[in-house]
Protein backbone atom coordinates (compact mmCIF):
# COMPACT_ATOMS: atom_id res chain seq x y z
CA UNK A 1 0.00 0.00 0.00
CA UNK A 2 1.67 3.77 -0.92
CA UNK A 3 2.59 5.45 1.89
CA UNK A 4 0.24 8.90 2.63
CA UNK A 5 3.68 10.72 1.53
CA UNK A 6 3.53 9.30 -2.07
CA UNK A 7 0.13 9.60 -2.63
CA UNK A 8 -0.86 11.87 -5.90
CA UNK A 9 -2.97 14.27 -3.10
CA UNK A 10 0.67 14.68 -1.26
CA UNK A 11 2.58 15.13 -4.22
CA UNK A 12 0.35 17.99 -5.58
CA UNK A 13 0.40 19.46 -2.11
CA UNK A 14 4.16 19.53 -2.66
CA UNK A 15 3.73 20.48 -6.12
CA UNK A 16 1.59 23.48 -5.58
CA UNK A 17 3.29 24.56 -2.42
CA UNK A 18 6.99 24.75 -4.45
CA UNK A 19 4.91 27.03 -7.14
CA UNK A 20 3.29 29.30 -4.86
CA UNK A 21 6.68 29.74 -2.86
CA UNK A 22 8.03 30.82 -6.05
CA UNK A 23 5.74 32.98 -7.27
CA UNK A 24 5.69 34.91 -3.81
CA UNK A 25 9.66 35.09 -4.16
CA UNK A 26 8.98 36.87 -7.34
CA UNK A 27 6.47 38.87 -5.77
CA UNK A 28 8.68 40.08 -3.25
CA UNK A 29 11.45 41.27 -5.86
CA UNK A 30 9.42 43.42 -8.21
CA UNK A 31 6.95 44.53 -5.21
CA UNK A 32 9.40 44.92 -1.96
CA UNK A 33 12.78 44.67 -3.03
CA UNK A 34 12.68 46.89 -6.55
CA UNK A 35 11.65 49.98 -4.52
CA UNK A 36 14.29 49.92 -1.69
CA UNK A 37 17.48 48.98 -4.33
CA UNK A 38 16.56 50.30 -7.46
CA UNK A 39 18.15 47.48 -9.03
CA UNK A 40 15.90 46.30 -11.30
CA UNK A 41 17.55 45.96 -14.86
CA UNK A 42 20.90 45.87 -13.35
CA UNK A 43 22.01 43.59 -16.38
CA UNK A 44 20.22 44.95 -18.61
CA UNK A 45 21.74 48.60 -18.13
CA UNK A 46 24.62 47.35 -20.06
CA UNK A 47 23.03 46.59 -22.87
CA UNK A 48 21.59 50.31 -23.11
CA UNK A 49 24.57 51.91 -21.30
CA UNK A 50 26.75 50.11 -23.88
CA UNK A 51 29.94 52.46 -25.63
CA UNK A 52 30.73 50.40 -29.38
CA UNK A 53 33.53 52.15 -29.49
CA UNK A 54 34.98 50.87 -25.65
CA UNK A 55 32.70 48.41 -24.76
CA UNK A 56 34.83 46.53 -22.33
CA UNK A 57 36.27 48.68 -19.76
CA UNK A 58 33.89 47.21 -16.56
CA UNK A 59 34.74 44.04 -14.78
CA UNK A 60 32.22 40.87 -14.65
CA UNK A 61 29.90 41.76 -12.43
CA UNK A 62 30.24 45.50 -12.31
CA UNK A 63 27.63 48.01 -13.31
CA UNK A 64 27.52 48.39 -16.89
CA UNK A 65 29.71 45.85 -17.98
CA UNK A 66 29.67 44.18 -20.97
CA UNK A 67 31.33 40.87 -21.78
CA UNK A 68 29.72 39.75 -24.98
CA UNK A 69 31.65 39.64 -28.50
CA UNK A 70 31.83 42.57 -31.17
CA UNK A 71 28.84 40.41 -32.88
CA UNK A 72 26.46 40.86 -29.63
CA UNK A 73 28.00 44.70 -29.52
CA UNK A 74 26.57 45.66 -32.84
CA UNK A 75 23.41 44.16 -32.01
CA UNK A 76 22.30 46.42 -29.20
CA UNK A 77 24.57 49.38 -30.22
CA UNK A 78 21.15 50.67 -31.86
CA UNK A 79 19.43 50.30 -28.39
CA UNK A 80 21.30 53.63 -27.37
CA UNK A 81 19.25 55.98 -29.37
CA UNK A 82 16.02 54.62 -26.87
CA UNK A 83 15.74 56.81 -23.47
CA UNK A 84 16.71 54.25 -20.57
CA UNK A 85 13.37 53.44 -19.47
CA UNK A 86 12.11 52.85 -22.58
CA UNK A 87 14.54 50.17 -23.48
CA UNK A 88 14.00 48.88 -19.86
CA UNK A 89 10.25 48.21 -20.69
CA UNK A 90 11.00 46.73 -24.24
CA UNK A 91 13.72 44.70 -23.20
CA UNK A 92 11.95 43.27 -19.83
CA UNK A 93 9.12 42.54 -22.47
CA UNK A 94 11.07 40.39 -24.80
CA UNK A 95 11.90 38.59 -22.02
CA UNK A 96 8.66 38.16 -20.76
CA UNK A 97 7.69 36.95 -24.05
CA UNK A 98 10.45 34.59 -24.31
CA UNK A 99 9.14 32.98 -21.05
CA UNK A 100 5.97 32.57 -22.07
CA UNK A 101 6.84 30.91 -25.61
CA UNK A 102 8.94 28.77 -22.92
CA UNK A 103 6.42 27.58 -20.52
CA UNK A 104 3.40 28.26 -22.21
CA UNK A 105 0.72 27.02 -20.38
CA UNK A 106 3.17 26.04 -17.51
CA UNK A 107 4.42 29.72 -17.34
CA UNK A 108 3.70 30.50 -13.76
CA UNK A 109 5.51 27.15 -13.15
CA UNK A 110 8.71 28.70 -14.74
CA UNK A 111 8.09 31.95 -12.84
CA UNK A 112 8.16 30.21 -9.66
CA UNK A 113 11.80 28.94 -10.60
CA UNK A 114 13.49 31.42 -8.79
CA UNK A 115 16.60 31.66 -11.12
CA UNK A 116 13.80 32.49 -13.65
CA UNK A 117 12.07 35.68 -11.72
CA UNK A 118 15.82 36.71 -10.82
CA UNK A 119 16.51 36.97 -14.55
CA UNK A 120 13.78 39.26 -15.22
CA UNK A 121 14.53 41.23 -12.36
CA UNK A 122 18.04 41.89 -13.46
CA UNK A 123 17.81 41.30 -17.27
CA UNK A 124 19.93 39.25 -18.87
CA UNK A 125 20.27 37.18 -21.84
CA UNK A 126 19.95 33.68 -20.16
CA UNK A 127 16.16 32.91 -21.23
CA UNK A 128 17.36 34.12 -24.63
CA UNK A 129 19.88 31.78 -24.36
CA UNK A 130 17.14 28.88 -23.59
CA UNK A 131 14.87 29.79 -26.35
CA UNK A 132 18.07 29.22 -28.71
CA UNK A 133 18.96 25.89 -27.21
CA UNK A 134 15.31 24.53 -27.89
CA UNK A 135 14.95 25.73 -31.04
CA UNK A 136 18.24 24.78 -32.25
CA UNK A 137 17.58 21.27 -31.98
CA UNK A 138 15.27 22.11 -34.87
CA UNK A 139 17.07 25.27 -36.95
CA UNK A 140 21.02 24.70 -35.30
CA UNK A 141 21.73 28.22 -36.64
CA UNK A 142 20.25 29.92 -33.28
CA UNK A 143 22.95 28.41 -31.25
CA UNK A 144 24.83 31.25 -33.10
CA UNK A 145 23.54 33.06 -30.17
CA UNK A 146 24.45 31.11 -27.78
CA UNK A 147 28.30 31.10 -28.59
CA UNK A 148 28.77 34.59 -29.44
CA UNK A 149 27.06 36.06 -26.08
CA UNK A 150 28.46 33.32 -23.30
CA UNK A 151 30.91 30.95 -25.38
CA UNK A 152 31.11 28.20 -23.22
CA UNK A 153 27.65 27.45 -23.11
CA UNK A 154 28.35 25.88 -26.97
CA UNK A 155 29.47 22.61 -25.15
CA UNK A 156 25.83 22.05 -26.12
CA UNK A 157 27.26 20.98 -29.52
CA UNK A 158 28.31 17.97 -28.43
CA UNK A 159 25.01 16.76 -28.67
CA UNK A 160 24.83 16.73 -32.70
CA UNK A 161 28.79 15.63 -32.74
CA UNK A 162 27.58 12.24 -30.83
CA UNK A 163 24.68 11.76 -32.78
CA UNK A 164 26.55 11.80 -35.97
CA UNK A 165 23.87 15.05 -36.66
CA UNK A 166 26.85 16.29 -39.50
CA UNK A 167 24.64 18.62 -40.92
CA UNK A 168 23.42 20.27 -37.89
CA UNK A 169 26.75 21.08 -36.21
CA UNK A 170 28.28 22.21 -39.74
CA UNK A 171 24.76 24.88 -39.71
CA UNK A 172 25.57 25.65 -36.14
CA UNK A 173 29.51 26.05 -36.34
CA UNK A 174 29.18 27.83 -39.71
CA UNK A 175 26.73 30.46 -38.79
CA UNK A 176 29.24 31.46 -35.80
CA UNK A 177 32.09 31.60 -38.22
CA UNK A 178 30.34 33.60 -40.69
CA UNK A 179 28.89 35.95 -38.20
CA UNK A 180 32.61 36.21 -36.39
CA UNK A 181 34.53 36.41 -40.07
CA UNK A 182 32.29 39.33 -41.01
CA UNK A 183 32.65 41.25 -37.57
CA UNK A 184 36.60 40.55 -37.78
CA UNK A 185 36.31 42.83 -41.06
CA UNK A 186 34.54 45.93 -39.48
CA UNK A 187 35.85 45.26 -35.93
CA UNK A 188 39.21 43.79 -35.70
CA UNK A 189 40.31 45.85 -32.66
CA UNK A 190 37.03 45.30 -30.51
CA UNK A 191 37.90 41.43 -31.19
CA UNK A 192 41.63 42.32 -29.66
CA UNK A 193 40.15 44.10 -26.78
CA UNK A 194 37.31 41.73 -26.10
CA UNK A 195 40.20 38.75 -25.50
CA UNK A 196 42.48 40.80 -23.91
CA UNK A 197 40.04 43.03 -21.30
CA UNK A 198 37.42 40.62 -21.21
CA UNK A 199 38.23 37.00 -22.02
CA UNK A 200 41.86 36.95 -20.09
CA UNK A 201 40.31 39.18 -16.79
CA UNK A 202 37.93 35.85 -16.67
CA UNK A 203 40.10 33.09 -16.91
CA UNK A 204 42.75 34.71 -14.57
CA UNK A 205 40.17 34.80 -12.11
CA UNK A 206 39.89 38.64 -11.52
CA UNK A 207 37.51 39.36 -8.64
CA UNK A 208 33.91 39.83 -9.29
CA UNK A 209 31.70 42.54 -7.79
CA UNK A 210 28.97 40.30 -7.85
CA UNK A 211 28.29 36.91 -5.46
CA UNK A 212 28.61 33.64 -7.93
CA UNK A 213 29.12 30.00 -7.44
CA UNK A 214 32.40 29.58 -6.97
CA UNK A 215 32.87 26.23 -9.13
CA UNK A 216 35.74 26.69 -11.67
CA UNK A 217 35.16 26.42 -15.39
CA UNK A 218 37.59 24.08 -15.70
CA UNK A 219 35.90 21.57 -13.21
CA UNK A 220 32.50 22.43 -14.64
CA UNK A 221 33.18 22.37 -18.69
CA UNK A 222 34.46 18.94 -18.55
CA UNK A 223 31.58 17.30 -16.34
CA UNK A 224 29.04 19.39 -18.89
CA UNK A 225 30.53 17.71 -21.84
CA UNK A 226 30.44 14.44 -20.66
CA UNK A 227 26.99 14.89 -19.48
CA UNK A 228 25.66 16.17 -22.94
CA UNK A 229 27.82 13.16 -24.68
CA UNK A 230 25.85 10.76 -22.43
CA UNK A 231 22.60 12.41 -23.09
CA UNK A 232 23.33 12.45 -26.41
CA UNK A 233 23.93 8.72 -26.87
CA UNK A 234 20.74 7.48 -24.88
CA UNK A 235 18.61 10.19 -26.87
CA UNK A 236 18.34 12.76 -22.86
CA UNK A 237 17.44 16.19 -24.71
CA UNK A 238 17.22 17.54 -20.84
CA UNK A 239 20.85 17.30 -21.02
CA UNK A 240 21.70 19.93 -23.36
CA UNK A 241 20.55 22.94 -21.34
CA UNK A 242 21.57 21.50 -18.07
CA UNK A 243 25.34 21.07 -19.72
CA UNK A 244 24.90 24.68 -20.93
CA UNK A 245 24.19 25.88 -17.71
CA UNK A 246 27.18 24.15 -16.03
CA UNK A 247 28.83 25.48 -19.01
CA UNK A 248 28.79 29.27 -18.29
CA UNK A 249 32.19 31.18 -17.87
CA UNK A 250 30.95 32.37 -14.57
CA UNK A 251 28.06 30.55 -12.60
CA UNK A 252 25.63 33.07 -11.52
CA UNK A 253 22.44 32.26 -10.00
CA UNK A 254 20.18 33.83 -12.34
CA UNK A 255 22.36 32.03 -15.31
CA UNK A 256 19.98 28.93 -13.98
CA UNK A 257 17.37 30.48 -15.95
CA UNK A 258 18.70 28.55 -18.93
CA UNK A 259 16.80 25.37 -17.59
CA UNK A 260 13.82 26.99 -18.68
CA UNK A 261 14.50 25.18 -21.75
CA UNK A 262 13.49 21.92 -19.89
CA UNK A 263 9.57 22.65 -19.92
CA UNK A 264 9.07 22.98 -23.84
CA UNK A 265 11.76 20.15 -24.16
CA UNK A 266 9.97 17.80 -22.04
CA UNK A 267 6.55 18.88 -23.16
CA UNK A 268 7.58 18.41 -27.30
CA UNK A 269 9.55 15.31 -26.61
CA UNK A 270 6.47 11.61 -25.71
CA UNK A 271 7.36 9.80 -22.93
CA UNK A 272 8.57 12.61 -20.96
CA UNK A 273 7.61 13.91 -18.19
CA UNK A 274 7.35 17.83 -17.73
CA UNK A 275 9.46 20.07 -15.59
CA UNK A 276 6.36 21.08 -12.98
CA UNK A 277 5.06 17.15 -13.25
CA UNK A 278 8.27 16.66 -11.45
CA UNK A 279 8.44 19.08 -8.69
CA UNK A 280 5.29 17.45 -7.16
CA UNK A 281 7.56 13.72 -6.88
CA UNK A 282 10.01 15.28 -4.72
CA UNK A 283 7.97 14.03 -1.95
CA UNK A 284 7.90 10.48 -3.40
Amino acid sequence: MPTISRSPAMRRAVRDGLVIAGLLFAAYLFVVVAPVTRTFGFDAYAYWHLNPAAPYTQSAGGLGAFTYTPVIVRLFAPFASLSWYSFLWLWSDVLVATLIWLGWRSSLVVLAFPPVALELYHGNVHLLIAAAIVLGFRWPATWAFVILTKVTPGVGLIWFAVRREWGKLAIALGVTAALVAISLVFDSSLWRAWLTDDILKTATGAPLDQFSLGIPLWLRLPAAALLVAWGGRTDRAWTVPVAATLGLPILWPTGFAILAALWPIAARRPGVTSPDVVLGRIAA
